[in-house]
Formats: structure tokens, sequence, C-alpha cells
């Protein structure tokens, strides 16, 4: 009798129509895969062969199998959100067991630790103290206390002195502008980070000779002082001696003393006016965290109000040979099985990895529209196995009905 047969095919149409409405239900989930029903025929078998007039029993469910093919990115406003272009995973960390995700919503929690929904942690290769990558792995987390300042020890000063300039005749007051030819100001930092004004003075004494002035909140400093430091060119314009030199001083409010080597090899002598190209000091005061950046590549770097930076690690990223073998655990995730492989771990970019894309989420891969033809073609598909039941049922009615 076929109706075992016409069963199976209505289980069947049955799983794949609770397949189409996990995809269609699952339309907006973040870093979904849709799934689809593979089917198998039913046949009976023997040691010794199958009969050339044998038919089949039916059919079922060999396998639901994942399609992991790319999801749609888009754009949020938090750029911890990560979304993979590629057929990588990301590695969340939950109390020491590891699963891989697509779903890239990340947040931080009490601890600074960058986690998702889940309070999984997400896993990164460490930096070291050089902001160097290594090849350790652990999580990533936000140091929110303020960085330490750091002295200022050396200034560079890229500037150019105008060789037409007039030698001023009044002896060198910083108060009388006519008593030299150009100044400019950068700010230093002491070791406590707080800043100081630093005024350079350019007084020119003859052909190609200058006299350089550093005052640091009012107060010289500079080696040479009264008289300043000499600076000499050649013909050419280019520097010929009195760089680099230095300016030592004690700030006040109880921060160490300062010594400060002020380089001027970078400046030069020509017949334009007086511009200063750069000046580069090395200090800088105390900071707060301020945000993170993230590459492509996922190197992730702290930025701090002081304008200071960090480099953090690297996201780590693992692929498997296999994804359709990894095992399914809800909330998006998956873990390794014996079918998937080992994972294999590295870094965004490498091999077939993908790239990060910081700021933006990888939309569920489900094409509404195919769903809903599919589903379409699953109804129809079940309607015919009842179809079967019921001429079936008529048919063996009507041999029962036989006198």
């Amino acid at each position: 009798m076929p109706f075992r047969t016409a069963l199976s095919g209505l289980n069947a149409a049955s799983s794949e129509l609770r397949i189409i409405g996990n995809n269609v239900a699952n339309a907006g989930t973040t870093g979904f895969k849709e799934s689809r029903a593979e089917f198998a025929d039913i046949f009976a078998t023997s040691n010794l062969g199958v009969a050339s007039n044998a038919i089949g029993t039916g059919v079922r469910v060999s396998s639901v199998s994942q399609q992991f093919t790319q999801g749609n990115i888009g754009f949020t406003d938090n750029n911890l959100d990560l979304a993979i272009s590629g057929q990588g995973f990301l590695i969340m960390n939950d109390n020491g067991i590891n699963n891989y995700t697509r779903a890239g919503a990340l947040g931080v929690d009490r601890d600074g630790f960058v986690v998702n929904n889940q309070q999984q942690q997400l896993t990164i290769f460490q930096a070291d103290n050089s902001g160097n990558i290594t090849g350790a792995t652990g999580p990533l987390q936000l140091d929110r206390s303020d960085i330490a300042p750091a002295a200022t020890t050396a200034i560079d000063v890229q500037a150019n002195l105008d060789a037409s300039a007039v030698a001023p005749t009044a002896p060198f007051d910083p108060t009388n502008a006519s008593s030299y030819n150009n100044s400019t100001s950068l700010t230093v930092f002491d070791s406590l980070g707080s800043p100081h004004l630093n005024t350079m003075y350019f007084r020119k004494t003859a052909d190609n000779t200058w006299d350089a002035f550093q005052f640091v909140d009012g107060a010289q400093v500079n080696a040479g002082a009264p008289a300043g430091e000499t600076i000499n060119f050649d013909s050419t314009g280019a520097i010929t001696s009195g760089s680099p030199t230095s300016m030592t001083f004690t700030p006040s409010g109880g921060a160490a003393a300062m010594t400060v080597n002020v380089d001027y090899n970078n400046t030069s002598q020509f017949g334009s006016p007086f511009s200063v190209n750069a000046l580069v000091q090395d200090g800088f005061a105390t900071g707060r965290l301020s945000g993170i950046d993230i590459s492509d590549t996922g190197i992730i770097t702290s930025r701090f109000t002081n304008g200071q930076s960090r480099t953090l690690g690297q996201i780590a990223i693992a692929t498997f040979n296999n994804p359709q073998g990894l095992r399914q655990l809800g909330d998006t995730s998956w873990a390794e099985t014996f079918d998937s492989g080992a994972p294999l771990v590295g870094g965004p970019g490498a091999g077939s990895a993908g790239l990060i894309e910081s700021g933006a989420l990888e939309g569920s891969n489900v094409d509404l529209t195919e769903e809903l033809v599919n589903m379409i073609t699953a109804q129809r598909n079940f309607q015919a196995n009842a179809q079967v039941i019921t001429t079936a049922d008529t048919i063996t009615q009507t041999i029962i009905n036989i006198r």
C-alpha cells in the first residue's frame, strides 16, 4: 500500500516548510545563515542487490544544510560592531570554551571586556608593550584608566630664516619686537604632564649668522643664556653649526628638572620670508581613552584625549575546511566538530578569512523572494502527497466493497 510512501512525502514536505519558516523568521537576524532541506529516496535493498522490478518506499530528509554565503553589510553608529567580508568567523570565548560567530554586534561589559549579547568575550592576538602583534591570544579589554604623561626631551625645529633680513641694532629684549627678527612658540610638558609655553626668538647678527633664544614661561633657559645660541649657515642656506643644543630648567609645581635637546638641523636660511614648517616635541599630558579604531586587517588602536594612540592587538579570525560540518549552538553561533575540522586561526586578510569592516554588521543571507517560492513548492508537494493518500484510500475502499 502506498500509505507509508505518501506519509514519508508528507513528513518531508512538512520538514521543508519548517526549515523555510525558520529562514523567514530569521530574515532580520544579524549574521544568520539560511538552511535548505536535502532529500534522499528510500529504497529497499538486500545483500543480493536490487530487484529489477522493485519500487521505492518513499523519501527522507538526508541533511539540513546551512548555506554560508555572504550576507549584505549594513553600517551602524557603533565602531565596535564588526562584519566580516569573507569566509571567516569571529572567535568568542564562553568561560574558556570557544565558539564561532558571524554576528559582530559587540559592546563593553563592566570590566572593560568587549563582549557580545551573550557576554562572550572577543578573542584577539595580543600586542606587547611596544605595540607589536604577538602570537598569544586572549580577550580584548579596554583600559579606561588615565595614560601616564611623558616629559618633553626633544624638540625638532623645521623653519626658514630670511637671508635678506636686516640685523637688529637694539640689544636683545624679548619685550622689544625690534630687538629680534622672528619668534615662534610651542607647548612642552613636564614629568607631571603640566604644559609650559616654550618661545623661540631668532635674531640675525651677521650674514649667515643668527642667535637663537629659548624662553619657557617667560624665563630664558637656553644653554647659551643670556647671549643665546649661535647658528651658522653656509652660502647655500644650509646649517653648518649650532645644532643640536639643549635647554635645562626646573618647572614649577613639583615636577622633575628637565633637559630638552633642541635640534635646528632642519632649519634653513633662504631668501624667502620667515616660515615655520614644523615644531615637533615628544612630550604629552595625561589622557583618557577617547575611542577605538579597527582597521580592515583587524588592528585595534586606542585613541586618547592627549593625542596619543596604542595598538591593543589584532582580531583573530577562524576558518574551517568544512563550515557546513559546524554544529549550531543557537544565538547565531557554532561549535567545531569532527566533520568541520579544526579551526585555522589567523588575522583578517589571510587566506580566505576575509577583511573586517568596523562599524558595520552582516545581515542575514536569507532571500525572502526565494523562500516564498520554495514555500509554494513545499505546499504543492504536501498537497500532492495528501492526494496520494486520498486516492489510495479510495482504491482500498473499493477493494473492501467487492463482494
